[in-house]
Protein backbone atom coordinates (compact mmCIF):
# COMPACT_ATOMS: atom_id res chain seq x y z
CA UNK A 1 0.00 0.00 0.00
CA UNK A 2 1.53 3.44 -1.03
CA UNK A 3 0.13 7.01 -0.35
CA UNK A 4 0.97 8.45 -4.12
CA UNK A 5 0.36 12.26 -2.67
CA UNK A 6 2.00 14.79 -0.15
CA UNK A 7 -1.24 14.31 1.47
CA UNK A 8 -3.84 11.89 1.64
CA UNK A 9 -6.52 12.86 -1.27
CA UNK A 10 -9.55 13.93 0.06
CA UNK A 11 -13.12 12.88 -0.44
CA UNK A 12 -14.08 15.07 -2.83
CA UNK A 13 -11.12 13.80 -5.42
CA UNK A 14 -11.98 10.11 -4.75
CA UNK A 15 -15.70 11.00 -5.48
CA UNK A 16 -14.58 13.43 -8.63
CA UNK A 17 -12.68 10.43 -9.29
CA UNK A 18 -15.56 7.95 -8.83
CA UNK A 19 -18.28 10.11 -10.84
CA UNK A 20 -15.46 10.30 -13.99
CA UNK A 21 -15.05 6.66 -14.50
CA UNK A 22 -18.90 6.19 -14.25
CA UNK A 23 -19.63 9.22 -16.69
CA UNK A 24 -17.11 8.00 -18.94
CA UNK A 25 -18.94 4.25 -19.53
CA UNK A 26 -22.65 5.07 -19.59
CA UNK A 27 -23.17 2.85 -22.26
CA UNK A 28 -21.58 -0.12 -20.26
CA UNK A 29 -23.25 0.77 -17.03
CA UNK A 30 -26.46 0.52 -19.24
CA UNK A 31 -25.56 -3.13 -20.87
CA UNK A 32 -24.12 -4.26 -17.82
CA UNK A 33 -27.68 -3.42 -16.23
CA UNK A 34 -29.80 -5.25 -19.03
CA UNK A 35 -27.87 -8.18 -19.02
CA UNK A 36 -27.92 -8.56 -15.05
CA UNK A 37 -31.37 -7.87 -14.51
CA UNK A 38 -32.33 -9.50 -17.76
CA UNK A 39 -30.70 -12.93 -16.59
CA UNK A 40 -32.11 -12.60 -13.01
CA UNK A 41 -35.50 -11.69 -13.83
CA UNK A 42 -35.42 -14.56 -16.90
CA UNK A 43 -34.80 -16.95 -13.62
CA UNK A 44 -37.19 -15.31 -11.75
CA UNK A 45 -40.02 -16.38 -14.07
CA UNK A 46 -39.01 -19.30 -14.98
CA UNK A 47 -38.96 -20.02 -11.18
CA UNK A 48 -42.01 -18.62 -10.49
CA UNK A 49 -43.72 -20.89 -13.66
CA UNK A 50 -42.16 -23.82 -11.49
CA UNK A 51 -42.97 -22.96 -7.89
CA UNK A 52 -45.43 -20.71 -8.20
CA UNK A 53 -44.27 -18.69 -5.53
CA UNK A 54 -46.16 -15.67 -6.68
CA UNK A 55 -49.40 -17.02 -6.27
CA UNK A 56 -48.28 -18.36 -2.85
CA UNK A 57 -47.62 -14.87 -1.69
CA UNK A 58 -50.59 -13.51 -3.29
CA UNK A 59 -52.81 -16.34 -1.03
CA UNK A 60 -50.72 -15.31 2.42
CA UNK A 61 -50.96 -11.45 1.67
CA UNK A 62 -54.89 -11.78 2.16
CA UNK A 63 -53.96 -12.76 5.85
CA UNK A 64 -52.89 -9.00 6.51
CA UNK A 65 -56.30 -7.98 7.05
CA UNK A 66 -56.04 -10.35 10.08
CA UNK A 67 -53.29 -8.65 11.90
CA UNK A 68 -49.58 -8.51 11.92
CA UNK A 69 -49.40 -11.54 13.97
CA UNK A 70 -51.53 -13.94 11.59
CA UNK A 71 -49.64 -12.48 9.10
CA UNK A 72 -46.75 -12.84 10.02
CA UNK A 73 -47.15 -16.69 11.28
CA UNK A 74 -48.46 -17.31 7.55
CA UNK A 75 -45.44 -15.80 6.04
CA UNK A 76 -43.29 -17.91 8.21
CA UNK A 77 -45.38 -20.90 6.51
CA UNK A 78 -44.77 -19.96 3.45
CA UNK A 79 -41.01 -19.58 3.75
CA UNK A 80 -40.28 -22.73 5.45
CA UNK A 81 -42.04 -24.29 2.52
CA UNK A 82 -39.97 -26.49 0.14
CA UNK A 83 -41.06 -24.64 -3.04
CA UNK A 84 -39.24 -20.77 -1.68
CA UNK A 85 -36.20 -22.39 -0.52
CA UNK A 86 -35.82 -24.27 -4.05
CA UNK A 87 -36.98 -20.67 -5.42
CA UNK A 88 -34.37 -19.09 -2.65
CA UNK A 89 -31.86 -21.50 -3.59
CA UNK A 90 -32.06 -20.66 -7.67
CA UNK A 91 -32.02 -17.01 -7.08
CA UNK A 92 -28.77 -17.33 -4.82
CA UNK A 93 -27.09 -19.19 -7.59
CA UNK A 94 -27.89 -17.02 -10.38
CA UNK A 95 -26.73 -13.86 -7.95
CA UNK A 96 -23.68 -15.91 -7.64
CA UNK A 97 -23.29 -16.39 -11.25
CA UNK A 98 -23.58 -13.05 -12.08
CA UNK A 99 -20.91 -11.40 -9.65
CA UNK A 100 -18.41 -12.05 -11.71
CA UNK A 101 -19.80 -9.70 -14.23
CA UNK A 102 -18.49 -6.86 -12.10
CA UNK A 103 -14.86 -7.41 -12.29
CA UNK A 104 -14.97 -6.25 -16.29
CA UNK A 105 -15.66 -2.67 -14.77
CA UNK A 106 -12.14 -3.10 -12.97
CA UNK A 107 -10.89 -3.82 -16.36
CA UNK A 108 -12.52 -1.53 -18.06
CA UNK A 109 -11.37 1.45 -16.05
CA UNK A 110 -8.14 0.15 -16.19
CA UNK A 111 -8.53 0.74 -20.19
CA UNK A 112 -9.55 4.00 -19.26
CA UNK A 113 -6.33 5.14 -17.50
CA UNK A 114 -3.92 3.49 -19.81
CA UNK A 115 -5.60 5.12 -23.15
CA UNK A 116 -6.39 1.87 -24.59
CA UNK A 117 -9.55 0.98 -26.74
CA UNK A 118 -12.78 -0.36 -24.57
CA UNK A 119 -14.65 -3.34 -26.00
CA UNK A 120 -18.03 -4.99 -24.96
CA UNK A 121 -16.14 -8.57 -24.23
CA UNK A 122 -14.08 -6.47 -21.31
CA UNK A 123 -17.41 -6.74 -19.23
CA UNK A 124 -17.16 -11.02 -19.39
CA UNK A 125 -13.11 -10.99 -18.73
CA UNK A 126 -14.61 -12.09 -14.93
CA UNK A 127 -15.60 -15.26 -16.59
CA UNK A 128 -12.40 -16.17 -18.47
CA UNK A 129 -10.57 -19.33 -17.58
CA UNK A 130 -10.63 -20.59 -14.17
CA UNK A 131 -10.59 -16.94 -12.65
CA UNK A 132 -14.35 -17.29 -12.94
CA UNK A 133 -14.54 -20.04 -9.81
CA UNK A 134 -11.83 -17.88 -7.52
CA UNK A 135 -14.13 -15.11 -7.99
CA UNK A 136 -17.58 -16.92 -7.42
CA UNK A 137 -16.06 -18.75 -4.71
CA UNK A 138 -15.07 -15.48 -3.18
CA UNK A 139 -18.59 -13.94 -3.47
CA UNK A 140 -20.12 -17.24 -2.20
CA UNK A 141 -17.98 -16.34 1.13
CA UNK A 142 -18.62 -12.77 1.29
CA UNK A 143 -22.77 -12.84 0.55
CA UNK A 144 -23.03 -15.97 3.46
CA UNK A 145 -21.26 -13.64 6.20
CA UNK A 146 -22.76 -10.54 4.81
CA UNK A 147 -26.34 -12.10 5.05
CA UNK A 148 -26.15 -12.39 8.57
CA UNK A 149 -24.40 -9.55 9.38
CA UNK A 150 -26.93 -7.02 7.51
CA UNK A 151 -29.33 -8.10 9.90
CA UNK A 152 -28.03 -6.06 12.26
CA UNK A 153 -26.90 -3.09 9.52
CA UNK A 154 -23.94 -1.52 11.13
CA UNK A 155 -22.07 -4.98 11.07
CA UNK A 156 -23.22 -5.65 7.65
CA UNK A 157 -21.66 -1.84 6.58
CA UNK A 158 -18.64 -2.85 8.39
CA UNK A 159 -18.22 -6.66 6.20
CA UNK A 160 -18.36 -4.41 3.13
CA UNK A 161 -15.68 -1.95 4.36
CA UNK A 162 -13.44 -4.75 5.46
CA UNK A 163 -13.48 -6.39 1.98
CA UNK A 164 -14.61 -3.41 -0.21
CA UNK A 165 -10.89 -3.87 -2.03
CA UNK A 166 -10.91 -7.84 -2.09
CA UNK A 167 -12.11 -8.14 -5.31
CA UNK A 168 -9.99 -5.48 -7.32
CA UNK A 169 -6.40 -6.89 -4.94
CA UNK A 170 -7.42 -10.43 -6.60
CA UNK A 171 -7.97 -9.09 -9.84
CA UNK A 172 -4.95 -6.80 -10.27
CA UNK A 173 -2.52 -8.69 -7.40
CA UNK A 174 -3.88 -11.79 -8.15
CA UNK A 175 -3.99 -12.16 -4.33
CA UNK A 176 -6.09 -14.78 -2.05
CA UNK A 177 -8.86 -13.94 -0.36
CA UNK A 178 -7.24 -13.63 3.32
CA UNK A 179 -4.65 -12.03 1.64
CA UNK A 180 -6.69 -9.39 0.63
CA UNK A 181 -8.45 -9.25 3.82
CA UNK A 182 -5.55 -8.65 5.65
CA UNK A 183 -4.30 -5.94 3.45
CA UNK A 184 -7.95 -4.39 3.71
CA UNK A 185 -7.82 -4.37 7.11
CA UNK A 186 -4.56 -2.32 7.12
CA UNK A 187 -6.55 0.18 4.59
CA UNK A 188 -9.42 0.88 6.17
CA UNK A 189 -7.14 1.89 9.82
CA UNK A 190 -5.43 4.56 7.59
CA UNK A 191 -8.69 5.83 5.73
CA UNK A 192 -11.66 4.80 7.40
CA UNK A 193 -13.71 7.90 7.18
CA UNK A 194 -13.07 7.83 3.44
CA UNK A 195 -14.11 4.28 2.82
CA UNK A 196 -16.86 4.19 4.94
CA UNK A 197 -18.30 7.82 3.52
CA UNK A 198 -17.82 6.23 0.25
CA UNK A 199 -19.71 3.34 0.35
CA UNK A 200 -22.77 5.56 1.86
CA UNK A 201 -22.46 7.54 -0.96
CA UNK A 202 -21.81 4.25 -3.75
CA UNK A 203 -24.82 2.32 -1.70
CA UNK A 204 -27.16 5.66 -2.00
CA UNK A 205 -26.34 6.70 -5.77
CA UNK A 206 -26.33 2.97 -6.60
CA UNK A 207 -29.87 2.57 -5.89
CA UNK A 208 -31.51 6.18 -6.06
CA UNK A 209 -31.87 5.78 -9.87
CA UNK A 210 -34.81 3.21 -9.14
CA UNK A 211 -36.31 5.42 -6.56
CA UNK A 212 -36.37 8.80 -8.64
CA UNK A 213 -37.13 7.40 -12.43
CA UNK A 214 -37.06 3.74 -12.47
CA UNK A 215 -34.79 3.38 -15.94
CA UNK A 216 -32.37 5.65 -14.44
CA UNK A 217 -31.60 2.86 -12.25
CA UNK A 218 -30.02 1.11 -15.04
CA UNK A 219 -26.97 3.35 -15.29
CA UNK A 220 -27.05 3.92 -11.13
CA UNK A 221 -26.85 0.47 -10.30
CA UNK A 222 -23.68 -0.56 -11.42
CA UNK A 223 -22.04 2.81 -9.71
CA UNK A 224 -20.62 0.69 -6.81
CA UNK A 225 -17.35 -0.37 -9.00
CA UNK A 226 -16.49 2.72 -9.95
CA UNK A 227 -16.57 3.76 -6.22
CA UNK A 228 -14.67 0.83 -5.66
CA UNK A 229 -12.18 0.89 -8.24
CA UNK A 230 -11.43 5.03 -7.12
CA UNK A 231 -10.54 4.06 -4.02
CA UNK A 232 -8.66 1.18 -4.95
CA UNK A 233 -6.42 2.90 -7.23
CA UNK A 234 -6.63 6.02 -4.43
CA UNK A 235 -5.02 3.66 -1.77
CA UNK A 236 -3.14 1.00 -3.01
CA UNK A 237 -0.19 0.59 -5.26
CA UNK A 238 0.67 -3.07 -7.54
CA UNK A 239 4.35 -2.46 -7.65
CA UNK A 240 5.30 -4.88 -5.04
Amino acid sequence: MQNKYPQKPGLDFILKQAFFYWNKTLVFQLIFSIMYFGILMTVFFFCDSKYGIMDQYIETSKYAKDGLQVYTAEIQKMLATDSLQNFSLWMMGTTIFLYPLNLGFYQIYRKIDLGEKLELGDLLVGYNGLNFFKYIGYYIFWYFIFAYTIQTIILGVLWVCITIFVAPMMFFMNKTIFESISLNLKALRMYFLEIFVCVIVAILFKYIGFALFFIGGLFTFPFWNAMIYSLYKTVFSEKN
